[in-house]
């Protein structure tokens, strides 16, 4: 932890600015979120035309320093390393000129001034925008870069694209390509520099900066001890372990490969110690570290985002999401159980002596339980949700001194705050193309086209839709972050899902869990890649366990989108049906147990064909709508997992 301190970066000026830079953005995403309290002053919010090309230019600066172009080519053509720090200087130009211009611009038109738009203004908002999908690419890889690129071509040539891709021209005159310049650049609602952007800033940061500080200041390591201290006596041991420490670090954390680094470096070489294969070690920690965002309270801001974007309350939302959490990890520990009786892996008490909790973990762990509770606390008392995680991040500055390492280096609280500023900075190069996106989505009107196909090409048919939409999420949403694969999704599909008479808030939840699951899809299932990194598997089977243990993920969606009584929460003013949300949930719970033996093929024995083929038969006909064929299947289901236990679980228990 010493070496992340300030002092330790100053040695090297790149770090230095950076460190600077993002400080500077933590700074300034706590005033302008800060809330009206304790008869302070107000600060914040700031006017949009100033912090938000502040925080976007400061974000550039980042990047360009820690991931420049020039060290890229200079690994791969050596001689050529030059002109690509060149390109980096460029490219830095490039942007801060069209922010600046942004920040001109659309001040003098939020002033009420008299203002046109000329030929300048659609080539300045081109250039931001190609320069923003270069970043994106850089930070985040190819496949949110290649929408970015697809939207920007389709808004100038979409007059010549087939079927319900025809949209209006924007080049049949001068003022029609002059109209683009404030659809994609030059407005506070769509674009780049949007309405997205905001949610970002104002609501989202203050969540990172509070994450980032949960995870520097001691809590992180003290949770993942104990998780392996509460299921030591298990069979599956280290493995529940990560996916207890999983669930609770990846609400914070927001990302599946960040979450794998942090906890998997510990419980995977402790899962192949126990006798887990490597790829089964990997895929149960890539599934759950991705899982982390589903788990509320925080669901790695996600829930912020969706808050915003819906007009729902936070609360509402975190309390509908907190049943389908809790039932998908329930399968994960299900799945381990089952993996542990194929293998005939015991019960081991023994803790590696580096893992041993002592008494400064459980005062550690006051540093993760503080801060959630007070952030539940103020939002029930009616703070923002920004408001509410600052709120939680100013009670853990003061806590972070019960560890003594913090006391030793208080110079650590600045560092985490300086690390947020610095990941909130890699995230707004996705967000900045998601903004590009959403410009050209709202100025052709294809969602609206794409829901009136879906929507005749299904025949109505709420199952087919829910399929196309779980397809065309996984594909979207591959390699992308998981907050700007949600938004791109859900602006997509959103419009036909709502209009077969899912609730706004079943749709989006429906989107967001199939683009958290992405992150173990293959073929590009980074989360598992991740994991493979640490556990010496292959790639490949890595994700291919990680999506059989988290199939569960797949389905769940499905279940609440049928079932919306499983979210708790009242839709449509329709009242709580108690007896339904106790029928749902038994069932749901059968289902896992189905499910989660098929995947592994075992159960008190090895499952021959025809019984793999029942269990998943069953777990279908358990979930259909209809009464007269749930209950009947529900009795099949239960007289044969007593017929199974009965026949073969004396057997398993002599033979071990």
């Amino acid at each position: 932890m010493n070496a992340d301190t300030p002092i330790k970066q100053a040695f090297s000026p790149v770090n230095a600015i950076v460190f600077f830079f993002g400080l500077v953005m933590a700074i300034a995403g706590i005033l302008n979120s800060h809330p009206t309290m304790f008869g302070m002053p107000k600060i914040g919010p700031f006017d949009p035309e100033i912090i938000r090309p502040i925080i976007l230019g400061a974000s550039v600066v980042i990047v360009l320093l820690t991931q420049p172009f020039g060290r890229l080519i200079q690994e791969k053509y050596p001689g050529l390393g030059k002109a690509g720090y060149m390109f980096d200087v460029i490219l830095f130009a490039v942007t801060a000129y069209t922010l600046w211009r942004f920040h001109v611009d659309v001040g003098i038109i939020a002033s009420g001034d008299l203002f046109d738009f000329e030929l300048e203004h659609p080539i300045i908002a081109i250039a931001g925008a190609v320069c923003f999908v270069i970043l994106c690419w850089r930070v985040w890889g190819t496949p949110l870069a290649v929408c970015g690129v697809v939207a920007l071509i389709y808004l100038y040539t979409g007059e010549w694209w087939p079927w319900i891709f025809e949209a209006a021209s924007t080049t049949n005159s001068v003022q029609s390509f002059i109209n683009t310049a404030e659809d994609l650049w030059f407005n506070q609602g769509d674009g780049v520099l949007g309405g997205i952007l905001e949610i970002l800033i104002f609501t989202v940061f203050p969540f990172i900066l509070l994450g980032s500080m949960l995870e520097k200041t001691g809590g992180g390591m003290s949770m993942i001890k104990i998780a392996v201290h509460l299921t030591k006596r298990f069979r599956g041991g280290p493995a529940h372990a990560a996916i207890l420490a999983s669930g609770l670090f990846g609400t914070m954390s927001g990302g599946a490969v960040t979450n794998v680094v942090a906890t998997g470096v510990i419980t995977i070489p402790m899962i192949k110690k126990r006798g887990f294969h490597p790829a089964f070690a990997g895929g149960v920690e890539a599934t759950a570290s991705s899982a982390g965002q589903i788990m509320p309270p925080i669901m790695g801001a996600a829930a912020l985002v969706m808050a915003d974007f819906t007009g729902i309350g936070y609360l509402t939302i975190i309390v509908a999401a907190l049943v389908p959490a809790l039932a998908y990890y329930a399968s994960l520990f299900t799945s381990v159980v089952f993996e542990s009786r194929r293998l005939g892996v015991e019960a081991v008490e023994e803790v590696d002596p580096e893992l041993a909790v002592n008494r400064q973990d459980y005062i550690n762990l006051i540093l993760v339980l503080a801060p959630i509770a007070l952030v539940i606390y103020t939002l029930i008392l009616g703070f923002s949700p920004a408001g509410a995680g600052l709120m939680g991040m100013y009670i853990l500055i003061p806590l972070s001194f019960l560890n003594p390492e913090v006391r030793q280096s208080p110079a650590i609280i600045i560092t985490a705050l300086a690390r947020g500023g610095q990941t909130f900075g890699n995230l707004l190069m996705a967000i900045a193309v998601v903004g590009v996106i959403v410009a050209v989505l709202g100025s052709t009107g294809l969602p609206t086209d794409f829901a009136q196909v879906v929507s005749g090409g299904s025949g109505a048919d709420l199952f087919i839709t829910l399929v196309i939409a779980a397809l065309a999420a996984l594909m979207l949403s591959m390699g992308m972050p998981t907050l700007p694969a949600y938004l791109t999704i859900i602006l997509i599909m959103g419009p036909a899902m709502q209009n077969l008479g899912l609730s706004i808030l079943v749709a989006h939840l429906f989107v967001f869990y199939y683009g958290v699951a992405s992150s173990i899809t293959p073929p590009v299932a980074v989360a598992a890649y991740a994991a493979a990194s640490i556990s010496g598997a292959p790639p490949m089977q890595t994700a291919v366990y990680a999506m059989r243990v988290g199939l569960v993920k797949f389905i769940v969606p499905f279940i609440f989108a049928y079932y919306p009584v499983m979210l708790i929460v009242e839709e449509s003013g329709v009242p709580f049906d108690a007896a339904g949300f106790v029928s749902i949930i038994a069932r749901t719970m059968l289902v896992i147990y189905l499910i989660s033996s098929t995947v592994i093929s075992f159960d008190h024995r090895r499952l021959p064909l025809w019984e793999t083929a029942l269990r998943l038969i069953l777990a279908a006909l358990v979930l259909f709508i209809d009464p007269l064929v749930h209950w009947p299947a529900v009795a099949v289901a239960l007289a044969y997992i007593v017929w199974h236990w009965k026949m073969f679980a004396p057997k398993a228990a002599s033979a071990a």
